[in-house]
């Protein structure tokens, strides 16, 4: 039996995709021990696993991303966010580390200076993403604008062209900040996102079709599969008593205002013969007033909901795409920015779904994209078996067990 730390940002969106992973370890007779965001402390525990609040101040220090005006400056953001928090997320793995005395540590990969604390621990750690991460590969776009593959000598020299322009004002924005991070490490500075990412071995939560091929990762990045999780909870009286078919609209669990989105969906879909449940996690918002076949809450269990859904209109974060999709479901993507871009890129790739720039968010267009997501069905129900194939969380704890059976001894402290 192994002693496991797993350690998350403060984001639900990052927990839920990695509790099924959790569970296996838990359930393959593994002592698992998590640091996560102080108001999931208690559904962790409520699954049977050693849990403790992160450093509250982390949570503290909010992703404005929606303040950006374009793409370099919300990577600007995203940097400034995640190293802020770094010089926290660090010292408090640290000290996790001190106290649970793990064999193997499991770090969210927006968690920086708890991957660099997990480095200098010198033991094996493992790097969880449940997004795709910015790790170049043959045959495949840049990661961020969201381009689609293109094959051929075409596609070659267009993605020769764009990478560094791309990965370069990246990197040359990410390399003060994590270098001056490392330094207090005392670890040897990176110069490329490939060599900050590749620094241990990466489990990733989709798997193909939905995502692009990858045979240059192979043995060193993991695609799992989606990990669909939630907190068990009834499944409320008013979702029972709906009667026909549903169309979920979904907008991120870290505020990123997109209340843009339920307010023309609703206007769009209100004459559509569907029951449209919009969630907001992050805050309901001001979005209008609601049709008559509209309901607009906080939370409710998606799964209730998808059981009885056409469609799913999504923000394109992976995770809400991703439940949708694990389920046959196809999606309609509006993405406002983070990896949305990329999430709704793969989405028409795979012939799953349809995707709708923001700035061309109208009702009328919002509503002929959803219809025509409608039709996707098939492309859904090929990702589904994607999923299923690439192993899901048994796939992810073989992975985090490889770790510790390699390691000849652990550190302690």
């Amino acid at each position: 039996m192994a002693t496991v730390l797993a350690y998350t940002s403060p984001a639900l969106g990052h927990l839920f995709p990695m509790v099924p992973l959790l569970l296996e370890l838990r359930d393959r007779g593994h002592d698992v021990h998590v640091r996560t965001l102080a108001s999931a402390v208690d559904d962790v525990r409520a699954l049977g696993l050693a849990a403790q609040p992160v450093d509250p101040r982390i949570a503290q220090i909010v992703h404005p991303d929606w303040e950006a005006t374009n793409p370099r400056a919300a990577l600007q953001v995203a940097v400034r966010t995640f190293g802020g928090r770094a010089a926290l997320d660090g010292p408090d793995l640290t000290a996790a580390v001190a106290e649970v005395r793990p064999d193997v540590v499991v770090v969210d990969i927006n968690a920086w200076g708890a991957s660099l604390a997990a480095e200098a621990w010198g033991g094996p750690w493992v790097c969880f993403s449940p997004y795709t991460p910015p790790i170049s590969s043959a045959g495949t776009p840049p990661f961020g604008p969201g381009l689609a593959p293109l094959p051929g000598l075409r596609g070659r020299l267009r993605d020769g062209v764009v990478r560094p322009i791309v990965m370069g004002a990246a990197e040359r924005v990410m390399r003060p900040t994590m270098n001056a991070l490392r330094r207090g490490y005392g670890q040897s500075p990176l110069r490329t996102a490939d060599e900050f990412f590749g620094r241990a071995p990466m489990i990733v939560t989709t798997a193909e079709p939905l995502e692009y091929p990858h045979p240059d990762w192979a043995g060193r990045v993991h695609l799992v599969g989606a990990l669909p999780w939630e907190p068990p909870a009834p499944t409320p009286a008013w979702v029972e008593a709906i009667e026909g078919p549903v169309a979920l609209v979904t907008t991120s669990s870290e505020y990123q205002a997109d209340e843009q989105l339920v307010r023309t969906a609703f206007a769009a879909l209100a004459d559509q013969p569907w029951t449209v449940v919009a969630t907001m996690p992050a805050g309901v918002g001001d979005v209008g007033p609601l049709p008559a076949n509209a309901r607009l809450v906080d939370f409710v269990p998606h799964s209730a909901l998808l059981d009885r859904a056409v469609v799913a209109v999504t923000h394109g974060g992976m995770g809400a795409t991703q439940k949708a999709l694990a389920r046959g479901i196809p999606v309609c993507v509006v993405p406002f920015g983070r990896d949305q871009l990329e999430v709704a890129a793969r989405v028409v790739h795979a012939e799953a779904g349809t995707s709708l720039a923001v700035k061309k968010l109208s009702p009328v267009a919002l509503r002929g994209a959803v219809r025509a997501a409608v039709g996707c069905v098939e492309g859904a129900r090929r990702v589904a078996e994607g999923f299923r194939r690439a192993g899901g969380a048994p796939a992810a704890a073989d992975v985090v067990e490889g770790l510790v059976n390699r390691a000849p001894s652990s550190p302690t402290a």
